[in-house]
């Protein structure tokens, strides 16, 4: 049966990577555009070998049967991991091909830095670079991010962009065929398998529809308030910035084509502007259908996951102020307060803070106040997703009510339009206190081992920020990611940001398959 499985399993993943070669082309034509021939090859020859391997394994199992329920989450996590082991290849072939002074003309007039393209000549910063724009993590082996050229820095984005609304949905919306279960099962394990429509493949399209035209609002809104803000800003690098900041902004990705992300256009008013794409970039993918197509505006208030978030962007923008108003260590802390919790909870990961000089009380609130908890289940962000956060809390306080009724009564819970019984209640309960166990057991274990291959100067609550930056997705860092760090800590955060994309249960289902097989004995 084992073998069966891998069959199954690679043939869907023979056809998934044939997808990414496509997707490598897009970058090759932006590479066109901007006169970048070696980045030009560099995607072309990549896009060739993946397709081209792809499609190879695709045809020797191409009689395999159909997917089974237990085949969904090994195909979701091998695929994603594939996928981002072939994403890196167009940066290694690249870093390797591209002449030391062609890498040198990328380099901003005026700066003298070695091109950040060197450093993807190493293989696992090429995984690591892929790892964290597929997953819209947002850590970089880029130091200087605009010295890589403006191809690569496309690539960046538009991985993120493809990556926050899953590109297993993303070939669900695009292919012509294959059964309505295999296709749910498929669907399932990636996302959150809520349905807009009846066929799986509608609702795909219907995601991914709404997920453009929130981005094509974004990118005029950017490029109008940037034109507003900063006048004399050059037009051409402004629609440049605002295509791939509305990319990765929406995606909950946080790449940047800047030096220092946001802060790099040394405009309050812009760190601003850029509010409203992280926030965007929060709310599920659902509700941008149900107010796009069904004319839902009252969703604003009614979904329960946007309402809350909401509220969360209020006070745990004023909070995180007041904590680095009273430590001292930050000059303006509201400004750095509200766009940090807000770049924080979305999993967004956009910087204009230090936060490596923050006080331990900063520290631990934005981790376990903003990046644990992340945005909305059903979008593109990380963390354990606002949803389980509020029911949570409306199930712990339904269990004590509970204990005050007489053992007869049926104490219902009504909870994002649903009403409850008892069983569904525990069982959902149960269902996200495993999953919440699982994320912080990872999330604690991880930073335990990072804690012996990091330099001196950072401390644990350093390690502990920078393993739930990449576990949650939220790029947010303190400055232990960057090419030199070690190769055992660079290992973990990429497992990380892969476990933390896929909500650890398809990685959990990868390595029980891996060990056990589809189907093991049970004593």
């Amino acid at each position: 049966m084992k073998n069966k499985s891998f069959q199954i399993i690679f043939k869907e993943i023979g056809n998934l990577t044939s997808l990414l070669g496509y997707i490598l082309i897009v970058p090759a034509i932006v590479g066109i555009l901007y006169s970048e021939w070696y980045s030009v090859v560099g995607f072309i020859s990549a896009a060739f070998i993946t397709f081209g391997l792809g499609k190879s394994v695709y045809f020797v199992f191409k009689e395999a049967f159909e997917p089974q329920y237990m085949h969904g989450y090994v195909i979701a996590a091998l695929a994603w991991l594939i996928m981002t082991a072939m994403g890196g290849l167009p940066l290694f072939i690249i870093s390797h091909i591209t002449p030391m002074e062609v890498m040198q003309s990328f380099i901003p007039a005026g700066f003298n830095y070695s091109s950040s393209l060197l450093y993807f000549q190493h293989p696992v910063h090429c995984l690591f670079e892929s790892m964290s724009a597929f997953t819209t993590t947002g850590l970089t082996m880029a130091v200087h991010e605009p010295s890589v050229g403006k191809t690569v820095l496309f690539y960046r984005s538009f991985a993120q962009w493809i990556g926050g609304a899953g590109f297993i949905v993303m070939a669900l919306a695009l292919i012509k065929q294959g059964s309505g279960r295999s296709l749910k099962l498929l669907y399932r394990s990636e996302s959150t398998g809520i349905n807009l429509r009846t066929k799986v493949m509608d609702t795909a399209r219907a995601i991914w529809k709404s997920y453009a035209i929130i981005t094509g609002i974004t990118v005029l809104y950017l490029i109008a308030g940037t034109w507003i803000i900063l006048p004399d800003y050059p037009l051409a690098d402004n629609i440049f910035d605002a295509v791939n900041h509305a990319m990765s902004g929406l995606s909950s990705g946080g790449f940047s084509t800047l030096d220092d992300s946001i802060a790099g256009y040394n405009s309050e008013t812009m760190e601003y502007l850029h509010l409203l794409p992280m926030i965007f970039g929060s709310f599920s993918l659902p509700f941008y259908f149900r107010i796009f197509y069904k004319g839902r505006i009252s969703e604003l208030w009614r979904d329960v996951q946007t309402r809350s978030l909401l509220w969360c962007f209020l006070w745990g923008s004023i909070a995180l102020s007041l904590l680095l108003m009273y430590s001292g260590a930050v000059p303006e802390p509201f400004r750095e307060g509200i766009f940090q919790y807000i770049s924080a909870i979305s999993t967004t990961g956009w910087q204009t803070s230090d936060i490596h000089g923050w006080d331990n009380k900063s520290f631990l609130f934005i981790i376990f106040g903003a990046m644990f908890i992340g945005g909305a289940w059903g979008g593109t962000v990380g963390g354990i997703k606002i949803y389980r956060a509020v029911f949570i809390q409306k199930g712990i306080r339904w269990q004590i009510k509970r204990s005050f009724v007489s053992s007869n009564t049926i104490r219902t819970l009504k909870f994002d339009g649903r009403t409850m019984l008892p069983d569904e209640i525990n069982a959902e309960l149960a269902s996200a206190a495993i999953f919440i166990i699982l994320f912080f057991l990872i999330l604690m274990g991880s930073t335990f081992v990072s804690t012996f291959f990091i330099p001196e100067n950072f401390t644990f609550f350093d390690a502990l920020f920078e393993s739930a930056a990449a576990q949650s997705t939220a790029g947010l860092s303190v400055g232990i990611t960057e090419p030199g760090m070690n190769p055992i800590v660079e290992i973990i955060y990429i497992f990380q940001m892969w476990a933390g994309r896929l909500e650890i249960f398809p990685v959990l289902a990868l390595f029980r398959f891996a060990f056990l097989g589809a189907n093991p004995k049970v004593n």
